[in-house]
């Protein structure tokens, strides 16, 4: 049995949490079935904050109800992951240009010192994973839209489901590099029609890379 904590968030945000990160691991399969039972009984809690649970992730694409059948693990299709692309390069692009103008020198240097951590991790794809999504986020933050960050927020949740399929192609990760590097010589230079076009063709990529 695993044992959960209840502070400082509630059990059903706990759960959720647990879920979701089973489910960008992919010990929770595209397409598979919940057992809402078993994991009841694996985690030591009674259905309802489990089934709150999974409105959660329902709610954020991740997992799909279905009508007398239950909950599933989300199989994300072609034409979802070019929506969420779409999205995100629009989103993303958008919040570049205003870095460009905006991001005080403080916070250029704080990008770049994320993307030399990422130049150092090319070779732990989970940590360049993980680096490149506090590099994305880091730069919304900056950008300073909590409506933005909001839906980007979940439509990377989305993406994740994906992801498997996109760095791992061969040549992505330094593909993925060099078009970083692009980006932080248009933010430092502070040419926002620059940076907007250079995280487009990021995004341009890592849809083609992905599909």
């Amino acid at each position: 049995m695993v044992a959960l904590s209840l502070a400082p968030r509630a059990l059903y945000e706990e759960v959720a949490e647990i879920l979701r990160q089973r489910i960008f691991k992919r010990e929770l399969e595209p397409g598979s079935w919940i057992d809402e039972l078993k994991i009841a009984e694996e985690y030591g809690i009674s259905r309802t904050p489990l089934r709150e649970a999974l409105k959660v992730l329902a709610a954020e694409g991740l997992v799909t109800m279905k009508v007398r059948r239950g909950a599933y693990v989300t199989e994300v299709s072609e034409q979802d992951l070019r929506d969420v692309y779409h999205l995100l390069s629009l989103l993303e692009s958008d919040a570049a240009g205003v870095v460009a103008t905006q991001a005080t020198e403080a916070q250029l240097k704080e990008l770049q010192t994320l993307h030399q951590q990422l130049e150092k991790a090319t070779a732990h794809t989970d940590k360049f994973f993980e680096i490149n999504e506090r590099f994305h986020m880091r730069l919304l933050e900056i950008a300073n839209n909590r409506w933005r960050n909001q839906m980007v927020g979940d439509l990377r949740k989305v993406m994740k489901l994906n992801r498997h399929n996109s760095l791992l192609k061969s040549g992505r990760i330094k593909e993925s590099l060099a078009e970083h590097r692009a980006l932080m010589q248009a933010l430092e230079a502070k040419n926002a029609k620059s940076a907007v076009q250079r995280m487009g063709e990021h995004f341009a990529n890592g849809l083609e890379a992905a599909a």
